[in-house]
């Protein structure tokens, strides 16, 4: 794949709160083979891309622990509404009309607006996730997939565990080694106990990660109480699911309890601080997490419950709002804000542990962000910090993933953004055409 320079950038390796006022990285093939304070040095012979990277920053691609891509078809359509109310009447119905191709162009959608603002890692849990797979391959960004399992008709729940089942015998470590796959039940609410204890024995079987939504509502929460005596965490230590490396998106309402069995089996969490406000969720309690040594990473959720994929907006909510709700100035410091988006998001999707930093050996994932901007000045101050409180998608130049330049000047290179567009529009045409 060559070899790139990247000089003249401000680089955040997000190792620790330090960085370069002015650094260099090397690439090799996919991956990074030195990383540098100062000005570049050596020879620039024997590169094959050299970047000039003076006035913008180099910092780990951004990675979503939690989303449904395809969800971008819904964006608009279903706001302003309790969660269950906004499944059942609005969701649900629309996606039972999706077809493959219909998922694929959403799927599409979602990367591209992932890559244009500076996420790297994405992970999903829906169907037809072959074509999601194969948006994934084609426009170069790194994944982890989940075929949705949900078990309310004992027929249909096995089909799609059998579904899951082949999903991960066909793409897992495929695309380059940038498609891993988990399995994916939904939530307590759309697997029934026996459902649960079937998705946690396949997922031991097969050695493969689980991700499930937890403890999203208050309602969710009395309703496991009400069919188990217990919480859906404690009913997910029972069936066994926590035996299996397990990611867990939301959990807004545990109980300190939870949060022991949690961390008893080492569990990881996908906090999606907008998507739980705009559902009137709740705040997930992310400082007890982290004070627990939990891993948190940060996620948008799908489009039709945030409305957009911007990991950037993420991290600033993640900064800001634990600070209020524990009225605590110093509760989620900048650092910590980009280490979820970033390390932390790798480390709770079971991926690499150097992934979302900068350093000899890493996966060369990378973003570049101009900084030649008004709400980066003064430079003299904490750059970090103006990460976490000023920076935003839009700031985000050029992508690289697994060492290759998929974004060069805000422009996506292996997409055709126009043609993305087009599809999307006459998809919805059909699915809302009543």
């Amino acid at each position: 794949m060559g070899r790139t320079l990247i000089h003249g950038a401000v680089v955040v390796p997000v190792l620790d709160d330090s960085y370069h006022k002015e650094g260099y990285l090397i690439i090799e093939g996919t991956r990074i083979a030195e990383v540098g304070a100062g000005t570049y040095a050596g020879s620039t012979d024997g590169f094959d891309t050299v970047i000039d990277a003076k006035g913008k920053l180099a910092m780990p691609g951004l990675i979503n622990t939690h989303g449904h891509a395809s969800m971008t078809l819904l964006r608009g359509y279903a706001d302003d509404l309790p969660l269950q109310q906004w499944l059942e009447e609005r969701c649900w119905p629309i996606e039972a009309k999706m077809t493959d191709e219909d998922i694929y162009w959403g799927a599409q959608l979602a990367i591209l607006e992932m890559l244009k603002g500076g996420t790297t890692t994405f992970t999903d849990m829906f169907y037809f996730m072959d074509r999601v797979a194969q948006a994934v391959e084609e426009s170069g960004i790194r994944a982890v997939l989940s075929r949705g399992m949900v078990g309310f008709d004992p027929e249909n729940g096995q089909k799609l565990k059998e579904q899951a089942v082949q999903f991960v015998q066909d793409w897992h470590g495929k695309a380059d080694g940038r498609v891993n796959v988990m399995f994916g039940p939904h939530a307590e609410y759309t697997c029934p106990k026996h459902y649960l204890v079937q998705a946690a024995q396949v997922a031991t079987e097969y050695k493969r990660p689980i991700q499930i939504h937890l403890s999203e509502t208050v309602k969710e929460v009395q309703d496991c109480i009400e069919r188990y005596g217990k919480t859906p965490v404690a009913l997910f230590e029972e069936v066994g699911l926590f035996n299996n490396p397990t990611i867990v998106a939301h959990a807004v309402h545990v109980t300190d309890e939870d949060i022991a069995i949690l961390k008893k089996y080492d569990v990881r969490i996908a906090h999606n601080p907008d998507s739980n406000l705009k559902l009137g969720s709740g705040v997930a309690p992310a400082l007890k997490f982290l004070e627990a040594g939990l891993t948190v990473g940060l996620g948008t959720d799908g489009a039709a419950s945030n409305n957009n994929l911007d990991m950037f907006e993420e991290l600033r909510m993640a900064a800001m709002l634990h600070k209020g709700v524990n009225i605590d100035p110093v509760a989620i410091n900048a650092f910590t804000a980009v280490q979820m988006a970033t390390n932390n998001g790798a480390k709770a999707l079971f991926l690499e542990d150097t992934l979302g930093t900068l350093q000899a050996g890493a996966l060369a994932d990378i973003i570049l962000l101009d900084i030649e901007q008004p709400h980066f000045y003064p430079k003299r101050h904490n750059m970090i910090a103006h990460l976490a409180y000023s920076s935003n998608s839009h700031d985000v130049t050029d992508v690289f993933v697994n060492g290759k330049q998929l974004v060069k000047d805000r422009q996506v290179l292996t997409m055709d953004e126009k043609r993305v567009y087009a599809e999307i529009e006459s998809i919805c045409e059909r699915l809302y055409a009543e």
